[in-house]
């Protein structure tokens, strides 16, 4: 098998069976996002845990969920997105999002890391189409601003 064609199918199978959708409680932040492009929207909560008292980077992503419509493209990379983060301290889940943003604006040439993305080095491709780009990360941009709505929040809370 090919591997546009593995990767094509590690797509089709999260768009047909996607991971941690629909909206969930408790949770800390939560942002929509639309591409007006194509007329994709998430609605997307995270729930952060403190770790050693203090929500910060250290924070660990406890839960992401999402309400979502669109492409096969902006749905699967939401249910990529959430296996990915959940279960990683904000950090690492930032670093992760520069790694797929990164893969996504490579125009093809990117040579993605297969430990850090797993299963989201199956967009290579898509960063070869810049209309399809922004449709792959929807779902990552709305979480990058779920999670620093929660960081912000719990830090007025902490003053």
């Amino acid at each position: 098998m090919r591997l546009d064609a593995m990767y094509q199918e590690i797509i089709l199978d999260h768009y047909r069976n996607p991971h941690h959708k629909g909206l969930r409680d408790p949770y800390d932040a939560e942002a929509h996002h639309i591409n007006p492009t194509c007329g994709d929207e998430v609605t997307l909560r995270v729930a952060l845990t403190a770790a050693g008292g203090e929500v910060d980077g250290s924070a660990t992503v406890a839960d992401v969920s999402y309400d979502s419509m669109g492409c096969s493209i902006s749905q699967a990379s939401a249910s990529i997105m959430t296996d990915l983060l959940i279960g990683k301290t904000v950090d690492e889940g930032m670093r992760v999002l520069e790694e797929f943003t990164e893969l996504m604006h490579s125009k093809g040439q990117g040579e993605p890391d297969e430990d850090v993305l797993e299963d989201a080095v199956a967009f290579a491709g898509v960063s070869k189409y810049p209309a399809r780009i922004k449709c792959a990360l929807l779902a990552w941009m709305a979480w990058k601003d779920a999670t620093v709505k929660s960081l912000a929040t719990h830090e007025e809370e902490a003053s």
